[in-house]
């Protein structure tokens, strides 16, 4: 069907960094209603705002027509396949950055000692508020950061009167492990998903990790633990505390239990916009508000760094004449 609208341009739209917001929808269907995003459900239609928001996280129950794809891409919007609320991530079209900016800057600064090094304190000082990390080296930091850990579990065990041994469990078997190991794997697996899924939609790299690394979701876990202590870890207590209550925590869906609870949790303090503005914190600094990371513009790279404009003929540019012989390092 032919709308008569031209598509947006980028300009037209709201900036990215203006709108990094997430829009959860399941149980419905994606359609196209001139140039709006439609979804539909057993309880009549309504029009999403796709172009004022950053990421559409599609839950279970979601279908989508081509025409609404098309919309979507339009306004640079991303999409998103997930579990409920986020909790588990599946795939993901493109990112809501049409540039690379973010992307390289993440590059350059896990490839460099100094930089990387200074990001991972960051990364630890977000956890240790009011506390100098910045001349700590890494194994320093893991220490600290492990003895915080353990207390935060024994005090988790006293608050909500569960048992806490250590953290054991078997990757490959889910059931073989008490409860409260259940409750905290299911709840970590959720916040992984909600991780995975801001980092792609950002236009990041989910391997390129500064804590973590040799994975390809190094930076997923990097992500996800900034937020376990404050999220995942007092939600797993709560959940088994109460089924403790109940006398079934044995023999209870803790994984479903589990999992819900991390999604409520997720809903109420709206974690995936929070994750989005620390990322952008950590990788940009002080560039987190820069137009140039959401710049729609495609540049050609030269052989000693500087980039010219793209979209041009270079055929009669004299300058490529006396232009000097490219390093050997760099054939």
């Amino acid at each position: 069907m032919n709308t008569g609208m031209p598509p947006s341009t980028p300009h037209q739209l709201s900036r990215a960094d203006d709108r990094v917001s997430f829009l959860y929808l399941e149980h419905c269907t994606l359609g196209r209603d001139g140039g709006a995003l439609t979804a539909t459900d057993d309880q009549g239609v309504i029009h999403v705002p796709v172009a004022a928001l950053s990421v559409l996280l599609l839950g279970p129950g979601t279908r989508l027509t081509h025409q609404a794809v098309s919309v979507v891409a339009d306004s640079g919007c991303s999409l998103v396949w997930v579990g409920e609320e986020g909790v588990r991530y599946y795939a993901h079209g493109r990112s809501i950055a049409r540039s690379t900016r973010l992307l390289e800057l993440q590059a350059e600064k896990v490839s460099n000692s100094r930089s990387r090094i200074a990001v991972a304190r960051e990364m630890y000082a977000m956890r240790f508020p009011g506390e100098d990390t910045s001349k700590l080296t890494m194994q320093q930091l893991r220490g600290k950061e492990g003895a915080r850990v353990r207390k935060i579990y024994r005090e988790c065990s006293r608050k909500y009167r569960v048992d806490w041994s250590k953290r054991e469990y078997d990757p490959d078997d889910f059931n073989d492990a008490d409860p409260i190991n259940r409750a905290l794997s299911a709840a970590h697996t959720c916040l992984y998903g909600l991780a995975h899924a801001v980092i792609t939609s950002l236009g990041c790299s989910p391997g390129l990790g500064f804590v973590h690394t040799g994975h390809d979701r190094s930076f997923v876990y990097d992500i996800a633990d900034l937020y376990k202590a404050t999220c995942t870890i007092p939600v797993a207590f709560q959940v088994v505390s109460e089924l403790q209550e109940q006398g079934i925590a044995e023999m209870a869906d803790i994984g479903s239990i589990t999992r819900r609870a991390v999604r409520d949790r997720f809903k109420e303090e709206r974690l995936a916009e929070k994750i989005a503005d620390d990322l952008k914190t950590l990788i940009a600094g002080d560039q987190a508000e820069d137009a140039d990371l959401w710049a729609d513009i495609i540049e050609l790279w030269g052989d000693r760094g500087q980039k010219v404009a793209g979209g041009k003929n270079y055929s009669e540019d004299n300058s490529l004449i006396d232009a000097p012989e490219i390093p050997e390092e760099l054939e």
